[in-house]
Parts: C-alpha cells; sequence; structure tokens
C-alpha cells in the first residue's frame, strides 16, 4: 500500500469528464422544459487524445466534441465578418461590436431570424451574401479543421459539400427542430461526417446543439419507417425531405420533453455542452439532435455553422454542391 503522503498520479487530461456544475433547465421551440432527471453533459473530448481514442468515443456515443481545434481568434474574426455583413439590418444592439453579436432586445426575434425563419427581403440578400464570402469560404478551408477530419476518419482526402449553412437565432427567436441529418442528404449513398463549429461561445442555454443519448439505432428505424412509407413515391420525391411522409418544416418535432418521453420512451437523456469558441462537434448521419431555445443572459446571437465531409470519390448527394441560397429548395 502506498504511503499516506504518496501522490496519486495525475488523470490524463482526456479522461477528465465535464464540469459537474448544475444542469440548466433546457427548453426547446415548444412544450414543456425537459425534466433534469433526462438532461445529461455532453462528454468534452482534449485535442491531445489518443486518436483510437477518439474513433472509438464517437463510434460509441455517435459523436465526440472535440476542445479547442480551431484556433480560437480565427472563429472570432468569422464571427465579426458575419455580423458584420449582418448590421444594415439593425439585429445588433447600438453601440455594442459585431464580434460580440449582441441583439438588439427591442427588435422582434423573428424577424431576424436566420436560416429557418420567414425574416424580410433584405435580410434574405444578406445571408445569401454571407454564404458566399472569401471570408466564410477561407474559413470552411480551415487547416486544423481539414487535417483533423482526415487523421479522425482515415481519409486520404476529405470533400466538403459546397451547401454549408451558417445559422443564426436571436435569444427569443426558433431555434433548429429535432432531426438527424440523413434524411436532409439521402441522394447520397456514402456516409458522410457532421462537423457543427459553433461561431462564438455558446452557453447551454444559449443555442447550442443538444444531443438525444445514444439515438443513432433510433434514427435508423425512423428512416427505415420513413423509407418504407416512401416506397410508392418517384425517387425525386423519396429522398426529399419535405415528402408528403415527412412534417412540413422537415423536422421530426419541436417538443424535446415530449420526444424523449414517448419517442425515445423516456430510456435517452438530452445531453448538451458548454461550447467554447474555437470547439467543434462531429455526430454520425442518424444521430438526433435540435438546439435548445436561445436564453443567452447576455443577449448573445447564436451562430454556428452546420459542415458535412465525404471522403473523396464517395458517392455523395450532389443536390448540396451548389453554395446555399434561401430559396434552393433544400
Amino acid at each position: 500500500m502506498a504511503s499516506a503522503d504518496t501522490q496519486a498520479a495525475p488523470i490524463p487530461a482526456h479522461e477528465i469528464g465535464p464540469s459537474p456544475s448544475k444542469l440548466p433547465i433546457l427548453r426547446s421551440n415548444q412544450g414543456n422544459h425537459v425534466d433534469e432527471a433526462y438532461t445529461g453533459w455532453m462528454t468534452p473530448t482534449p485535442l491531445s487524445t489518443p486518436i483510437q481514442e477518439m474513433r472509438e468515443r464517437y463510434n460509441r456515443n455517435g459523436y465526440i466534441w472535440i476542445k479547442n481545434l480551431i484556433r480560437r481568434e480565427d472563429v472570432l474574426d468569422m464571427r465579426e465578418h458575419y455580423f458584420t455583413q449582418l448590421a444594415p439590418t439593425d439585429i445588433l444592439l447600438p453601440h455594442t461590436s459585431p464580434r460580440d453579436g449582441i441583439f438588439d432586445p427591442f427588435n422582434d426575434p423573428l424577424i431576424h431570424q436566420g436560416i429557418g425563419g420567414t425574416p424580410e427581403a433584405q435580410m434574405h440578400e444578406l445571408l445569401d451574401i454571407a454564404h458566399a464570402t472569401p471570408t466564410y469560404r477561407k474559413f470552411l478551408a480551415h487547416p486544423s479543421l481539414r487535417s483533423f477530419i482526415r487523421d479522425f476518419m482515415g481519409w486520404k482526402q476529405e470533400v466538403m459539400v459546397e451547401r454549408a449553412m451558417l445559422r443564426h437565432n436571436c435569444p427569443g427567436s426558433l431555434s433548429t427542430g429535432i432531426h438527424y441529418d440523413q434524411y436532409f442528404l439521402r441522394g447520397g449513398k456514402a456516409e458522410f461526417l457532421t462537423a457543427w463549429v459553433p461561431i462564438g461561445d455558446c452557453r447551454p442555454t444559449g443555442g447550442g446543439l443538444m444531443y438525444l443519448e445514444n439515438s443513432n439505432k433510433l434514427g435508423e428505424e425512423i428512416e427505415a419507417e420513413f423509407m418504407r412509407n416512401a416506397e410508392n413515391l418517384s425517387p425525386e420525391e423519396r429522398i426529399d425531405a419535405f415528402n408528403k411522409h415527412m412534417a412540413q418544416d422537415g423536422f421530426l418535432s419541436h417538443d424535446a420533453e415530449e420526444f424523449g418521453r414517448v419517442k425515445a420512451k423516456g430510456q435517452m437523456r438530452w445531453l448538451v455542452g458548454d461550447y467554447e469558441a474555437g470547439d467543434v462537434v462531429f455526430h454520425k448521419p442518424y444521430m438526433i439532435h435540435a438546439a435548445t431555445r436561445n436564453e443567452d443572459d447576455l443577449g448573445r446571437i447564436r451562430l454556428a455553422s452546420d459542415l458535412r465531409f465525404y471522403e473523396e470519390g464517395a458517392a455523395l448527394d450532389g443536390r448540396w454542391m451548389d453554395v446555399w441560397r434561401h430559396d434552393d429548395g433544400l
């Protein structure tokens, strides 16, 4: 037995779990808040973690949250660039920096909703421009992100779908509903990797992603049911995320509490993270997730980018190989 004054060996950084701080109250667009018994913390993974351990964690959990993958200042530069583009809409609180991205609470948040909302024509035009700027396209090719993806996936070369979306939602506006990514990219036969990049710090109640624990298999089962129901549709309709067997807006639900209680039979928790600029979350195509309502106490607008990657030469979804536009129908 070790003597009383012997110091225990330090725990490796990659084995340290998430902060034991109290879980926040999670809300989605509709319904009641999620009971604390059905929420939990995601597991952060330091960049120093051995790559094989990362792969095992990703395959086991359906996601992996990599800390500090991209240089923080590069991410904040992108945040500043984006909100500078949108400044003519008066979305920002006067006398604040676009780098902070603070919403003006005297505005109607639904009027300033980004992708998935019904903003005014000026916002649509500026969103189209923002997705095509050289600054954003350069950010998408960030060498730290791309080299990690090649190493993590064991690919010689990756291909990113050009329809790489910038999603912002203001405090009090609508958040992204419950879904898995596969049904939006049904036109491709190969498996893809999603990278969710928060562009700025994002607290658990700030509109960031929450994941339904161990839900990849449930996502596969739901998709198989959708495909059975769509057997009599044309090939074009069958791969449409908005076909007649899907919800009108393409989401499974907007009520996280009810979905977890009914569809997941109360056996899965909603997991959240306290994201920092520079973090990236990677997840599987059938992993069920949504965004929390943005109730950020500092009034910060949630901004993130949704990226999908295939291995070069894989059977990808060609519909997604054009830069996003608000009227592209996807």
